[in-house]
């Protein structure tokens, strides 16, 4: 019978309806046999058109049950997906398992009813005898996961009916949902009935209001009530709460993004997004900022006069603190107490007019962002977000760096960046850096996992706070203290090295600050009002700023709050009132068929084509580590909308090489309109070994596929310049000239005898490779005595510079800062393919870490290339450790930044590798150490 009803289906008829099987009207009923649904399901083809508005199809179960329930779709909205998921499984459980049983021959059927609307919003009704459980799900990925989960649950509750199935996949859910206490009755022993679950549901239709749900779903549950409760909740229960935010009816236009909503639904998204202003309005939010370098002290205070400044309660919060702890625990592991300790000040020190919600916390060791709301507004957040970027040595510490989160508010976007800067007077460039790094990697990963991930720009509004560090300059700390006297700011605002940099466009493009009428931040001496007096006696600063980017904005306050004297800096907060987009349900609705409407008379009519500004890409002299990027200009030249995505070609896993990206990598052009694709070549210690030797060059074809249209093909090619960086010890030791002088037929003869330990060479070696021994010379002749020393980020371009001197032996010494050429040696050293400590001796030294004979006995048997180097170096460090006076290092800063190079695992180290890799290599830095 299945056989016969797929074979009369046309193939506009075999259309994916969520999931399920859609039938045209004149099938409205069909009788199937579970084993043929499951097995039509499994080969349900992808949507090719779309289904008529009503569709039904009868299930038959071969079950020992009399079951007649079924499940409708019209256009409504939800909350949460995830309790929804729970409550549909447990009353099927109930009906299939808390019923009488009858015998086999009596006919059990379940009518499924479908209502298709497309891009609206789905009502799920699902009943067994007098008792009916009502759901909502809204239009989008989630709902088309969920569905595909409660088929697969029922799927396998329908292969035994004789055993009850242990539904143990509800267990994940136990923590943070409301109906915790259906799971459990769902869980109870068979002779239970269906009046529990029926009662429970009458009492929620009679319970709170749909917006008081709302807000509890952002919120901890009933049994913690108080801002005290929700700062002891973990993290982990607060990561389940934001990840079950819901999607209203607000944010469809984003959820027609997604990819299983193919191109037509992409063309609506876009028609969507540009007549937003047709069905949005604005209403105004107030957002109280406050950003806090606390000197690694504990709260001493209320924060109270800092946090609770306000008249009225704003509507959200987000706190950002900096330097939370200080110690080395915290930097080189990440754990710190002083989180919980700062957190429970802040939920201490809320507005007292108003609750809140704990909506996400992110910290990056001493980098901390609290978000709290509102809980009346709880319920309208949603694809909320955190992520964190460190810029610190070899850009990976997080001493510096940033923390941020985005998250929807109705229907505007918004990230809220916290931010700790470059330190020291003099490096305004660095700190310059450091802004572009945290735009450039911090980077949101979205709700469909195909699309590229969204960074800090793209977004309605964003709020940047932090110490950005950026001082006043050309000031003597006299003349400095004097105007801040005679409250004579705007003259010192003047010298002010932010905002020289933002009138040059050099950061924060686009940014707004506020009047500054508020002497400087810092320094001060901790406990105190008076400026800094110890023996630096430092020039004040604002270091501690707040910064907006967006319409609709306007500050009310913008203020420092000198009551609190914990750190040697001052709190800064700002009141931000911020026009959010909000949507007209019924504007929205009409606007929405109107655009389905249009593109129903065009679909099918014409093929999508494109035209391309160059089909050959040629890049120049690319180097290790640095970018360079073309721009491919797509314009759709066709009578339709199309979209484009690069594919795989044949037998490859990727559309590209990994030494090339596409960005973006597949998208949306509306009739008449262009897109630019920015192609970036960029290499780094993954891919530069085999283009270094020659056994790969940088060619590469990309495919260009239009949905519904053809393929286009397009060549880069490039031409790499070999380098140091990415070359094996064993290489460099037997080229005696720059590597970028040498033939690439003489590198990959050099690359192979390395491979295969070839001694035929009979010209003796470098004991060790002579860029290693230039950067080490130049270090211990200038810098045994710079403070921070591998501990402060250099700047890329003096390691341009530093890393071109290597290559071609030009200029005879080392350019740059010593701390760009301490980062240049973390990075040769990072870059090399067999670590100093080959990947072989790994496991051996982990196991005898513990005894300084057996390690020095392990490092004897190393090749004789790679034993001189991994000695070399630490005999340099031990002379650093000489002057640890001056250049502030220890042999546990040294070991941890050291031992995670010279000792790499062949995979992810965890934490007791690292602690028992810094252990071995402590050996060879303590004083006495042959």
């Amino acid at each position: 019978m299945l056989s016969n009803v797929t074979s009369s289906l046309t193939t506009s008829q075999r259309a994916d309806c969520w999931g399920w099987w859609s039938l045209q009207k004149s099938m409205q009923s069909l009788f199937i046999p579970i084993e043929g649904w499951r097995s039509l399901l499994r080969t349900c083809p992808w949507r090719t058109s779309y289904p008529s508005p009503w569709t039904s199809l009868w299930w038959r179960f071969p079950h020992q049950r009399n079951l007649q329930s079924w499940v409708s779709f019209p256009l409504l909205t939800i909350q949460l997906h995830r309790d929804i998921y729970i409550y549909i499984c447990i009353y099927m459980y109930y009906i299939l398992y808390n019923c009488s049983p009858v015998k086999y021959s009596t006919s059990r059927f379940l009518l499924v009813s479908v209502r298709r609307i497309e891009g609206a919003d789905t009502k799920v009704r699902v009943s067994y005898q007098e008792r009916a459980l009502e759901l909502r799900l809204p239009f989008g990925s989630h709902s088309r996961f969920f569905l595909s989960e409660v088929n697969r649950a029922w799927s396998e509750v329908c292969k035994s009916a004789t055993q009850a199935p242990g539904f143990k996949w509800v267990g994940k859910y136990y923590k943070a949902t409301k109906g915790l206490g259906v799971v459990k009755q769902a869980l109870a022993p068979s002779g239970a009935t269906l009046t529990k679950l029926s009662q429970q549901r009458k009492t929620a239709k009679s319970g709170p209001s749909e917006k008081e749900r709302g807000a509890n779903a952002g919120a901890p549950t009933s049994k913690q009530t108080g801002q005290e409760s929700q700062v002891k909740s973990s993290r982990e229960d607060r990561d389940d709460l934001v990840r079950s935010s819901s999607h209203t009816t607000s944010n469809k236009a984003q959820i027609l993004a997604m990819p299983q909503f193919g191109l037509r639904d992409n063309i609506i998204r876009c028609e969507l997004l540009k007549t937003e202003d047709l069905y949005t309005y604005t209403e105004d939010f107030s957002f109280f900022l406050g950003t806090y370098n606390v000197n690694g002290q504990t709260p001493k205070e209320s924060l109270r006069p800092w946090l609770s400044c306000t008249a009225n309660p704003p509507d959200m919060y987000c706190v950002g603190f900096q330097e939370l702890d200080l110690s080395k625990e915290a930097f080189f592991f990440n754990d710190t107490p002083k989180e919980l300790e700062w957190t429970k000040a802040v939920a201490e020190a809320l507005h007292p007019d108003a609750k809140y919600a704990l909506v996400k916390l992110v910290r990056l060791v001493g980098i901390m962002l609290i978000f709290y709301i509102k809980k009346e507004h709880a319920e309208f957040i949603s694809d909320v977000e955190a992520e964190s970027v460190g810029t610190g040595i070899m850009g990976r510490m997080g001493n510096k760096g940033a923390v941020a989160v985005r998250f929807r508010f109705h229907n505007s976007d918004i990230c809220v960046v916290n931010s700790h800067l470059a330190a020291h007077i003099e490096e305004y460039e660095r700190r310059n850096q450091d802004y572009k790094d945290i735009c450039s990697r911090l980077l949101f990963r979205q709700l469909d996992p195909t699309q590229p991930p969204l960074t800090i720009m793209k977004h309605d509004v964003i709020v940047w706070i932090g110490d950005l560090n950026y001082r006043i300059t050309e000031l003597d700390v006299t003349t400095v203290k004097e105007l801040i006297s005679q409250k004579d700011f705007e003259t010192l605002h003047g010298h002010d090295q932010l905002k020289r940099q933002m009138d040059e466009e050099a950061v924060f493009v686009g940014f707004v600050e506020g009047p500054i009428d508020f002497q400087p931040t810092y320094k001060y001496d901790t406990g105190s009002d008076k400026w800094d007096t110890s023996e630096k006696c430092r020039v004040p600063a604002w270091c501690d700023r707040i910064l907006w980017r967006g319409k609709n904005i306007a500050q009310q306050q913008y203020q420092s709050h000198m009551t609190l004297k914990t750190s040697d800096h001052k709190p800064v907060s700002s009141l931000l009132v911020i026009g959010i987009k909000k949507v007209n349900a019924e504007i929205y609705k009409k606007t929405f068929e109107d655009i389905v409407r249009n593109i129903d008379k065009l679909e099918n009519e014409c093929i999508p084509s494109v035209t391309l500004s160059n089909r050959e890409f040629h890049f120049k002299d690319v180097k290790y580590m640095q970018h360079q990027s073309v721009t491919l200009s797509l314009s759709n030249d066709g009578q339709v909308p199309c979209q484009f995505e690069f594919i795989q070609k044949p037998n490859e896993h990727t559309y590209c090489k990994p030494w090339l990206t596409a960005n973006p990598p597949k998208g949306f052009i509306a009739q008449d309109g262009s897109v630019d694709i920015e192609l970036e070549v960029f290499v780094n210690r993954s891919t530069a070994p085999k283009l270094n030797c020659g056994k790969e060059k940088m060619e590469d074809i990309l495919v260009l596929h239009l949905e519904r249209g053809k393929d286009y093909f397009i060549s880069v090619m490039g031409n790499y310049l070999p380098s140091c960086y990415g070359s094996s010890i064993h290489s460099l030791c037997q080229l005696r000239e720059p590597i970028q002088d040498m033939p690439q037929e003489t590198l990959r003869r050099v690359a192979e005898n390395s491979q295969t330990d070839d001694e035929t060479n009979t010209e003796k070696p470098l004991d060790i490779p002579k860029e290693l021994w230039m950067m080490v010379d130049h270090l211990f002749r200038n810098a045994l005595n710079q403070e921070d020393i591998f501990q402060q980020p250099g700047l890329r371009i003096e390691f341009a510079e530093i890393r071109d001197c290597l290559d071609t032996g030009i200029p005879d010494s080392l350019p740059g800062s010593n701390h760009s050429a301490a980062e240049a040696l973390l990075l040769f050293l990072d870059a090399l393919p067999e670590p100093v400590v080959p990947y072989s001796f790994y496991q051996q030294c982990l196991e005898n870490c513990s005894s300084a004979s057996q390690c020095e006995k392990i490092i004897s048997m190393l090749p004789q290339c790679h034993k001189n180097v991994f000695n070399y170096l630490a005999a340099f460090l031990r002379e650093l450790l000489k002057n640890s006076a001056s250049n502030r290092l220890d042999v546990s800063i040294l070991a941890t930044i050291f031992a995670s190079l010279l000792l790499k695992s062949p995979t992810k180290q965890d934490l007791a590798e690292k602690r028992r890799s810094q252990e071995f290599f402590q050996h060879f830095l303590t004083q006495g150490s042959s």
